[in-house]
């Protein structure tokens, strides 16, 4: 099993790539510091069977680094290593399309039979996320309530051109992927820092997130 992390403390890093040693059966191959650097080394070395990944890191958080992940290389098994068990990072993992979520205080013999599980078509969770899961499908609203356009009103397409932004796509990016023009993509993202009284990407992301447009 060929394995790569995305953490950006390094003390977790070294801690969780020294339990992942202790069993010959895994590779461990190369760790990432956040989801745009897990991209970029994606690029030129996407053979790996499981990708362990943090969800608060900069730049680029785990949870959309995931859903470009398994867009792109659909072949490789995600498994969110994480401090935070609340439901919203349990409900945007599961849909962004993670296959397990594990805490990160887990033991080497947790994990390791974690990471087997999923080789085996299974859906790891430690305990505690579990119960959590569980009580966020008999009540998904109470824990997470429906994204409201607020007094934004923000188009289909608008809100389509922010959760680009929010994965760090430039212009040309985003206009491949919604397939219309930089010059579109452009006028929409003048047309959103209008609309959320904003100056920049960043400024508009963190309050896209802030009020649950994306």
């Amino acid at each position: 099993m060929k394995i790569a992390l995305a953490e950006d403390n390094n003390f977790l890093a070294q801690s969780i790539v020294e339990r992942i040693s202790f069993f010959d059966d895994l590779i461990f191959k190369y760790r990432c510091v956040n989801g745009a650097d897990l991209l970029k080394k994606l690029e030129n070395d996407h053979n790996l069977d499981v990708i362990l990944m943090d969800i608060q890191m900069p730049v680029m958080d785990g949870i959309s680094a995931t859903e470009i992940v398994k867009t792109k290389y659909p072949h490789i098994k995600i498994i969110m290593l994480t401090v935070f068990d609340d439901a919203e990072n349990i409900f945007n993992s599961i849909l962004a399309g993670a296959d397990g979520y594990l805490l990160k205080d887990e033991n080497a013999e947790q994990l390791y039979k974690g990471i087997m599980e999923i080789d085996n078509g299974g859906a790891p969770m430690s305990p505690s996320i579990a119960f959590k899961a569980l009580k966020l499908l008999r009540n998904p609203m109470e824990i997470h309530p429906s994204k409201s356009n607020g007094n934004f009103e923000l188009t289909k397409r608008e809100i389509e051109v922010l959760e680009q932004l929010s994965t760090g796509l430039n212009n040309n990016e985003i206009g491949d992927n919604l397939h219309i023009s930089p010059g579109t993509v452009r006028k929409h993202v003048e047309n959103i820092y209008r609309k959320l009284h904003v100056h920049n990407k960043v400024e508009a992301v963190n309050l896209a997130k802030k009020e649950r447009l994306i």
